[in-house]
């Protein structure tokens, strides 16, 4: 039976800080946007150890108040317990998470273009002709509905993403915030081979209070357990625990007719750090610029979403977002000998200075290469990788694809 859908010009599948921040790009133009969003509130439940980089600044007007502390050095502790320290001008902000979700949705729950439905869970999507024009018929949990754009920034199970044949691999992280003495303005993070897929780190969110979290593939609350007893803990000052999950790998194909992926359902988060509100942010832009231009010469199809957005979005971010998961590929084979020899070859050739200055916790290529010629690193690596043969194919792989 024939039926007449409200016909939307965007739908935004998400209403995290991805699915808020575009929304809130596109809040300037005339289209008709709708944000489904499965949870009953913006921001809830917070999983983030909200650890970013100046560069958010630089790119949102960014309220003082979400900015709950400053971050004047990172501590790196190897397995052993050797350590290196890392100044510099990043001094990252430790943010209120759940603020800085809410901040985009404040500013555009007035428009009267724009409609969230919250409690409201995407559940598929098939094309469908309206004349001659090819639309997006969304079914949610609650509807259906016909757009000319469907974005998909649902995060790292993205069932939008998964419409297109694409599934994450996804690391679980788990996350406790704690009174406890720890210094201030440092940022700790654990390395150990038993979670090598990431770290277990120690944010100061400010007022003696800490995120004290870890994130690996397997057997989460058994190694979680092991890294808490390392810190020696007085369990009794926890505050609350969260968990959640970071996407792992490389940048999703992200466009396709009439459909786009943002931020964790395109994979668009470091691999080294688990962090991604820098990339998505700048890939919101991308997008926002080619939503317009498709409703400005009226296509939409993948070859027009691929130019002026995939395109862009590899450009500018995709070619760092590989050398963070080849810097990763490499972290995930050391041994603990491996990483002592690192920590001394960093000691004795003064590495940590070189980072310092040109270190860039977002876009690392640039030191990276600085660090390559240094004249201890090249012969470590060419045995590293003798060693670990299959880490030359995933470096061509990676940097060929």
């Amino acid at each position: 039976m024939f039926r007449d859908y409200i016909i939307y010009d965007v739908c935004i599948v998400g209403g995290s800080i991805a699915g808020n921040y575009l929304c809130y790009l596109l809040s300037k133009t005339n289209l008709k946007i709708i944000v489904i969003e499965e949870h009953e509130e913006i921001g809830l439940p917070f999983q983030c150890a909200g650890i970013i980089s100046q560069k958010l600044s630089q790119l949102v007007d960014l309220p003082q108040e979400l900015i709950l502390n400053r971050v004047e050095l990172a501590k790196i502790i190897a397995p052993s317990g050797r350590y290196i320290k890392l100044f510099g001008d990043e001094q990252p902000y430790i943010i209120n998470r759940i603020g800085l979700d809410r901040l985009f949705y404040e500013k555009v729950k007035q428009n009267n273009n724009i409609t969230y439905f919250f409690g409201e869970r995407f559940k598929s999507f098939k094309y469908v002709k309206d004349g001659k024009q090819k639309l997006v018929l969304i079914e949610t949990s609650k509807r259906k509905l016909k757009a000319k754009i469907l974005v998909g920034c649902d995060g790292p199970l993205s069932l939008v993403a998964k419409s297109f044949g694409i599934n994450n691999k996804n690391l679980f992280a788990v996350q406790i915030r704690i009174e406890s003495d720890f210094p201030v303005n440092e940022a700790v993070m654990y390395f150990n081979p038993q979670w090598k897929e990431l770290f277990g780190w120690i944010v100061p969110e400010g007022n003696k209070i800490y995120r004290i979290g870890l994130a690996c593939l397997k057997n989460i609350a058994r190694k979680f357990r092991i890294y808490l007893k390392k810190l020696n803990l007085d369990m009794q000052n926890k505050i609350d625990q969260q968990g959640g999950l970071i996407p792992y790998g490389l940048m999703n194909q992200i466009a396709f007719e009439n459909v786009l992926l943002v931020g964790d359902s395109a994979c668009q988060v470091k691999a080294t750090t688990g962090g991604g509100i820098i990339m998505l942010l700048t890939a919101a832009k991308y997008a926002a610029s080619c939503i317009q231009k498709c409703f400005k010469c009226n296509k939409f199809s993948k070859r027009i979403i691929k130019k002026y957005y995939e395109t862009p979005c590899i450009s500018a971010i995709g070619k760092e977002l590989k050398i963070h998961y080849l810097i990763r590929a490499f972290l995930e084979k050391f041994s603990n000998n491996d990483f002592e020899k690192v920590f001394q070859i960093v000691k004795a050739s003064k590495i940590e200075h070189l980072i310092s200055i040109y270190g860039d916790m977002d876009f690392p290529k640039a030191v990276i290469f600085k660090i390559l010629k240094n004249p201890l690193v090249f012969p470590f690596l060419i045995k590293f990788i003798l060693k670990h043969p299959s880490i030359l194919v995933k470096l061509l792989k990676t940097l060929f694809k």
